[in-house]
């Protein structure tokens, strides 16, 4: 019998629907929060007036386009910890297999 042997088996992949799920909802989530913590100290119509003064832009607007970009930035950061997180492929362990065991 190898070491290899006692290694633990690869789950199974997960379906699209649970991946996606874990990545969008957390980002949804924390979204809200950062929108909410923003805009209680800044007003969308100030901010507007300092960015495009020359643009009307309502304040509803304001509120949507800064929650769209909040879930933009935390959708990239919970993507890119569901890819850190994601389990060896076959060939990926490495030239030495003692070092897994340890």
């Amino acid at each position: 019998m190898s070491d290899l042997d006692f290694l633990p088996q690869r789950p199974a992949r997960r379906p699209l629907v649970q991946r996606l799920g874990t990545v969008l909802w957390p980002s949804f989530l924390a979204a809200a929060l950062a929108t909410g913590a923003f805009f209680a100290f800044v007003d969308p119509l100030q901010l507007r007036d300092i960015t495009f003064p020359d643009h009307s832009l309502s304040r509803e607007l304001g509120y949507t386009g800064g929650f769209f970009m909040f879930w933009a930035v935390t959708t990239l950061s919970s993507g890119l910890t569901s890819f850190l997180q994601r389990p060896l492929q076959a060939g990926d362990e490495g030239e030495n297999e003692q070092d897994t065991l340890e």
